[in-house]
C-alpha cells in the first residue's frame, strides 16, 4: 500500500473474491487509494484501462485465479494495443502444495506474456514490493502499455518492512533532439504536400501541435478513435481516418509526399488497410518506443515525446503560407448531419445531433464497437482535450465501463457512454456499480435489434442474415431496477427533452434509443444491401 500511495495510484480494480484477502483489507484502510469492485472482470479491466488512457497514469487492475484472469485478458490487450498505462497484479495458485480447501485452477500468468509490454513473476514474499515497483515503472516507460506481477496466493499476508521508493519515469534522453528536429525541419521546407497523422499520445502536446499546423500550415489528420488529439473544427483539421472515409478526403494524405506520424502507431484502420503510407511516401515516426513501420519506402524515428519535438520544431523550422486542402473542405460537408425529416423512425445522426447540441463542449464520450459509432465518429465534432475513449480493437462492452472511471478521474466534467444494444448487454451490468459508487454518467444505447457490422456482412455475401438479431430489450426498465434512471425514446421529438433531462440527473442514466433497423451506417441501408444480393443467387 505504501508503495501505491507513493505512486499515486488513485484507483484499484476488482471483482472482490477470495482472492487478494489480505490486500483488499488493507486497501479498506486506505484513504487515498479507492477500490471499485465491479459485477465482472471484463468491467474492471476496461476501467482500468480507461482511466490510464484519460489520465496517461496507471490504475491497478486485481486479476484472481483461473476464470478471473481470463475474463479480464480482453481489456489487457486493449490497453497494450491502445498504449495505456496499467498495473495487473495476478493471483498465482499457492506456493505451498499443503492447501486443498481451494478448487483447483490452472497458472494463467503464460497467457499474458504476448498481451503486456512486461510481466514479473515473484518467487519469494520478498520479491514482491520489488516487482511491483518495477511494474509501476515500465508501465509508463517509452511505449506505454500493461505489465503483470503474478503472485502466490499465499504471499499476500507476509510481513515485509523495506522496499525501493518508486522511481520517477524519466523522459528519454533527448541531448541530439535539436539536431533531429532540424533534420525534419528541412524535409518539411523541402516538402511539397507535407501532412500530419496525429495519435493519442500526442495528446499531450496538443498546443505545441496546433501552433506547429498553424505556423507551418500543414494538414492534420487523426488516427482512429483518436478525435481529440486535434480540433475538429479547426482550418487545418484534415478528417479522421476511420471507417468509410470517401476518396475526397483523403486527398491531402493521397497527395503527399512527406508523412509526420506523431505518437501513433500507423494501425490498419488508420492506414485505410495499410494504403498508407505509400512507398513514395517518406515517413517521419515520432514516438518514445515507437515499432518500426513494416513498409516500403523512406521511414525515419525520432525517439522522443511528441511535445518536446514539436517545441525545437517550433524554433528551427521556416514558416510556410500553403492553401488549406480539398480534405479540409470536404470533412465540413462529411460531418453535417443528413437531413432526416422524413423519417419515420429514429435516426441515429439525430441522436448524434441532440446529444451534442446539448451536452458542454468538454463532455467525454466513451463508445463500444458496432456500426453506430461511425454515426459518432462522423457527426460528433471533437473539439475539446481529452474527450474521447474508444477501443481500436474493435472490443464490445468498453464504453459503459469507460465511463464509469471517466467520470471518477474527472468529476467535474460530464461523460456520455455510447453503446449498441449487443455491446450493452455484455457489461451494461456496470451500471449498478455507477449506482453504487454514485458516478453519474448518462448511457445511450442504440438498439435497432442487430449486430451490425455482421449483417453487413452477410447481406453483401449471401444475402441474408444469420443469428445477427438481438431480441428487443426494455433497458429503461432494466436500468431502473439496477437503480439508475431509465428513459426509452421511440419518437424523434422525443430526443432533446430526455437527453436533456438525463443530462442534469446527478445519477445514473440510461436511454433506451429505438432506432432505425435498416440505417446501418451513415451510408448504408440494410434492405438495399439484401435487394441487391439476393437476384444474383440464382436457383439457390
Amino acid at each position: 500500500m505504501r508503495i501505491l500511495t507513493e505512486a499515486r495510484i488513485h484507483r484499484v480494480y476488482a471483482v472482490v473474491g477470495e482472492s487478494f484477502l489480505d490486500l483488499f483489507d488493507a486497501l479498506q484502510r486506505e484513504r487515498s487509494i479507492t477500490f471499485v469492485s465491479a459485477r465482472h472482470d471484463s468491467g474492471a479491466a476496461f476501467m482500468a484501462e480507461a482511466e490510464g488512457k484519460l489520465t496517461e497514469h496507471p490504475a491497478v487492475l486485481l486479476a484472481g485465479r483461473g476464470p478471473s484472469a481470463a475474463n479480464l485478458a480482453i481489456g489487457v490487450s486493449t490497453a497494450y494495443q491502445d498504449e495505456s498505462p496499467m498495473v495487473v497484479l495476478l493471483e498465482n495458485p499457492p506456493s505451498s502444495p499443503g492447501r486443498t480447501s481451494e478448487l483447483p485452477t490452472a497458472d494463467l500468468t503464460a497467457m499474458f506474456e504476448p498481451l503486456v509490454k512486461w510481466l514479473g513473476r515473484a518467487e519469494s514474499p520478498d520479491e514482491v514490493p520489488d516487482l511491483l515497483v518495477e511494474a509501476l515503472t515500465r508501465c509508463r516507460e517509452g511505449r506505454p502499455g500493461p505489465t503483470v506481477v503474478a503472485v502466490p496466493a499465499d504471499f499476500w499476508g507476509v510481513p515485509f518492512d523495506s522496499a525501493k521508493p518508486v522511481a520517477a519515469v524519466k523522459p528519454p534522453a533527448t541531448g541530439a533532439l535539436g539536431r533531429t528536429a532540424e533534420a525534419v525541419a528541412q524535409l518539411v521546407d523541402e516538402a511539397r504536400y507535407p501532412v500530419v497523422i496525429v495519435g493519442g499520445r500526442a495528446r499531450a502536446g496538443r498546443e505545441e501541435l496546433i501552433a506547429v499546423a498553424d505556423e507551418l500550415a500543414l494538414p492534420v489528420y487523426n488516427a482512429f478513435r483518436r478525435q481529440d488529439a486535434f480540433p475538429e473544427n479547426h482550418a487545418r483539421y484534415a478528417g479522421h481516418l476511420g471507417i468509410g472515409i470517401p476518396a475526397r478526403q483523403l486527398d491531402a494524405l493521397e497527395r503527399a509526399d512527406l508523412v509526420l506520424a506523431l505518437g501513433t502507431q500507423l494501425d490498419e484502420v488508420t492506414t485505410q488497410s495499410f494504403r498508407y503510407p505509400t512507398p513514395s511516401q517518406t515517413l517521419v515516426l515520432v514516438g518514445t518506443g515507437i515499432e518500426p513501420a513494416r513498409r516500403g519506402g523512406l521511414t525515419f524515428r525520432v525517439d522522443s515525446e511528441v511535445e518536446p519535438f514539436l517545441r525545437e520544431l517550433r524554433n528551427v523550422a521556416s514558416p510556410r503560407t500553403r492553401r488549406a486542402s480539398a480534405a479540409n473542405a470536404a470533412v465540413h460537408t462529411f460531418m453535417t448531419p443528413p437531413d432526416t425529416s422524413g423519417a419515420t423512425r429514429v435516426h441515429p445522426a439525430d441522436v448524434i445531433r441532440a446529444v451534442r447540441k446539448l451536452a458542454p463542449e468538454d463532455a467525454i464520450v466513451t463508445s463500444d464497437a458496432g456500426n453506430f459509432a461511425q454515426f459518432m465518429h462522423r457527426y460528433w465534432c471533437f473539439t475539446a482535450p481529452r474527450s474521447q475513449l474508444g477501443p481500436s480493437n474493435a472490443a464490445m462492452g468498453y464504453a459503459v465501463p469507460a465511463a464509469i472511471a471517466a467520470k471518477l478521474a474527472e468529476p467535474r466534467r460530464t461523460v456520455i457512454a455510447m453503446a449498441g444494444d449487443g455491446g450493452a448487454l455484455m457489461t451494461g451490468q456496470e451500471i449498478e456499480t455507477a449506482v453504487r459508487y454514485r458516478v453519474p454518467v448518462t448511457v445511450l444505447v442504440f438498439q435497432n435489434g442487430l449486430h451490425g457490422p455482421l449483417a453487413v456482412h452477410q447481406a453483401r455475401k449471401h444475402g441474408r442474415l444469420s443469428g445477427v438479431t438481438v431480441p428487443t430489450t426494455d433497458f429503461a426498465s432494466w436500468a431502473r431496477g439496477l437503480g439508475a434512471a431509465g428513459y426509452t425514446v421511440d419518437d424523434r421529438e422525443e430526443l432533446e427533452p430526455i437527453i436533456a433531462s438525463a443530462l442534469v440527473r446527478q445519477r445514473p442514466c440510461v436511454i433506451d434509443i429505438r432506432t432505425d433497423p435498416d440505417v446501418v451506417t451513415p451510408d448504408i441501408r440494410l434492405t438495399s444491401l439484401l435487394s441487391a444480393t439476393r437476384p444474383q443467387q440464382g436457383g439457390q
